[in-house]
């Protein structure tokens, strides 16, 4: 826990040195504002449904609203930049509300124009949010940074899993034209991170901010083999966070309530992988743990493809738990990496992953136009595959246990 002091700016301990403690107060705080954060940036999923049948829009044009939402987080490098010269703490705070806000506007937008514009700005309000946070989890995890992730990264899975059945209830009980009201949870989690954040610094104490230059060798040797896993994998990823509630609908013809439940069930799955894999990165080392993630999830969703209906849920639950569990150990690799630029290297990350994953949505939703929605599952699942020769080749000590 941290303590106000009469000094004009506080700062966290420096959680660089070796007996720096695992500050599990302000590290729950971070975790219960990305849980909320996320549900509410999980909304556009649920949503497609609704804009489809509303706006009349096909595949392809679903899939370009992933683009709107990512676009901005372009910009997390340069937010990352900052968070590594100067404390962003606001960002964390005001992000909840903002991102509520314009989410829940979404469900009555008159037109796709005024969806993507809601989308462009809560891209904005998402970067701000996850450039600086995961940097400040790692300033305050100690050496226990990959068990600090896994926290970090499963408040926001289970944000995910629960986005989709408030969508549902929303709509059920709200109607589309009172979604915005929804927003006000959002204000309030605001107000409390305020209240336990504000003191709290996004960057070490008394650590002088590193030269851009020391930053380039490194991130030359690891960034395009980490490129290279996000695209194959990314494809896989966007089929099943964008389309799945689709695919149950239009392919499997389950009623909305079980799409939706789908969607929440994957993600629910996925907080559990979240959970262990970054503890267990920190016990067996990241390579090992990533190889068994990205060689499983694969498989398991050709089998989910391909398996009679009655499998359909233990599947959805094992594909969650590894499709999804890769994240938090690729984020502790980063900062295990970049000790001296950890929100510019995480920024780095997160603009990869949201935009690659912009571009893949909307690439699944053309291929799904050409191919049908099935055939576009089966070839992003293909394509993860071929995540692991460049995991083979990713410096080894990105990977180590911590």
């Amino acid at each position: 826990m941290t303590t106000k002091t009469e000094a004009p700016e506080p700062e966290i301990l420096d959680t660089e040195t070796a007996d720096a403690p695992f500050q599990t107060g302000q590290i729950l705080t971070l975790v219960g504002g990305h849980f909320v954060h996320d549900t509410y940036s999980a909304f556009l999923a649920p949503l497609l449904p609704l804009l489809q049948l509303r706006l009349g829009l096909n595949y392809g044009q679903l899939g370009s609203l992933a683009l709107f939402i990512q676009l901005p987080s372009l910009a997390t490098p340069f937010i990352g930049y900052l968070a590594d010269r100067i404390s962003l703490r606001y960002f964390v705070i005001l992000a909840p509300a903002v991102t509520a806000t314009l989410m829940s506007l979404v469900g009555f937008a008159p037109s796709y124009a005024v969806v993507a514009l809601l989308l462009l700005a809560t891209g904005v309000s998402i970067a701000a949010f996850h450039a600086p946070g995961p940097a400040m989890i790692s300033h305050l995890s100690g050496r226990r940074m990959g068990t600090g992730m896994s926290l970090y990264m499963a408040g926001g899975e289970l944000g995910r899993t629960v986005g989709p059945l408030v969508v549902a209830w929303g709509l059920a009980y709200l109607t589309a034209d009172n979604f915005w009201q929804l927003m006000f949870v959002g204000w309030a989690v605001t107000a409390v991170l305020f209240w336990r954040l504000r003191d709290v610094a996004a960057r070490p104490a008394g650590t002088p901010p590193a030269q851009l230059a020391s930053f380039w060798p490194a991130a030359r040797g690891f960034f395009p083999l980490l490129t290279w896993i996000i695209i194959a994998r990314m494809f896989m990823t966007a089929a099943l966070t964008t389309f799945l509630v689709v695919f149950m609908a239009d392919v499997l013809q389950v009623n909305y309530w079980l799409a939706a439940l789908s969607l929440t069930i994957l993600e629910g799955a996925g907080v559990a992988g979240a959970l262990v894999s970054g503890t267990l990165s920190d016990h067996f080392g990241r390579r090992r743990v990533l190889f068994w993630l990205f060689a499983l999830a694969p498989l398991i969703m050709l089998a989910f493809l391909f398996s009679p209906t009655w499998l359909a849920l233990p599947l959805l639950l094992a594909l969650g738990f590894t499709a999804i569990a890769p994240t938090p150990v690729l984020l502790a690799a980063v900062q295990d990496e970049f000790t001296e630029h950890r929100s510019t290297a995480n920024g780095v990350f997160i603009a990869l992953n949201f935009s690659i994953r912009a571009l893949a949505a909307w690439l699944m939703g053309l291929t799904a136009d050409l191919v049908g929605l099935n055939m576009a599952f089966v070839f992003s699942a293909v394509l993860a595959l071929t995540s692991l020769p460049a995991l083979a080749r990713l410096p080894l000590r990105s990977l180590r246990a911590s």
